[in-house]
């Protein structure tokens, strides 16, 4: 029984030409494999040696790669810093985002306050990195620059969080509440990274108390004016 031939050779051009295609996603793969292996190699050397003192060569290293290999995707340090720093700010905003939607007026302050830091804190500890690359004094300039538009954001969140706790504070003590928040959880995020286990949870309540304590007398004044 002879076989039966694909008519015109059609299927046979179907195949091929999906093959074809087939190609360049799995080569796109690949790469983008790649790619998250060296981020996370560099993750790793930053953290441990500060981004100055990092090399292509030792993230290379890291990754287990020839710096061949590392160079077909990043021409320099930089260059991985400012990826690695963009991705990490935008899994940022969308923490924020969550951490710091507004509350109804029901909602205590230690729990608005504990809901917002506990988010911030997991974050930080997953991506230790964001704390070195963000706050290290040799920052690249151009992840200072999204750092910095990140911070205003982030403020303006912290604003409309505590616009909706203290409903009657004025907007320029809002905006100073707000700075003074900010930089309480800074200090504090270091000790918190510093340290691990039990210490690390100690210190992380130490934070939420500094900040709930700091903004208590303002909410019970709301709370005595409600009366």
């Amino acid at each position: 029984m002879s076989e039966e031939r694909p008519e015109n050779g059609t299927n046979g051009a179907n195949d091929s030409a999906d093959e074809a295609q087939d190609k360049p996603r799995r080569r796109q793969a690949r790469g983008e494999r790649r790619i998250a292996q060296l981020l996370e190699a560099a993750a790793n050397v930053f953290c441990t040696t500060g981004y100055t003192a990092a090399s292509t060569n030792a993230i290379a290293r890291e990754a287990g790669v020839s710096p061949g290999t590392l160079y077909q995707f990043f021409p320099n340090k930089e260059a991985i810093a400012v990826e690695l720093g963009g991705r990490l700010m935008h899994q940022m905003r969308e923490t924020y985002g969550e951490a710091l939607a507004p509350v109804d007026d029901a909602t205590p302050l230690e729990v608005a306050v504990a809901g917002a830091v506990d988010r911030f804190i997991t974050f930080n500890c997953e991506h230790p990195v964001f704390f070195a690359l963000m706050h290290g004094p040799d920052i690249p300039g151009r992840i200072a620059e999204q750092h910095d538009a990140l911070h205003t954001n982030l403020l303006s969140r912290i604003e409309a969080l505590l616009a909706s706790l203290l409903p009657d504070t004025s907007p320029a003590d809002i905006t100073r509440v707000a700075h003074v928040c900010l930089g309480i959880y800074k200090a504090g995020l270091e000790l918190v990274l510093a340290h691990e286990g039990a210490e690390r949870d100690a210190y992380i309540q130490e934070l939420k108390n500094a900040v709930i304590r700091y903004l208590a007398p303002m909410a019970a004044e709301r709370t005595a004016a409600a009366l």
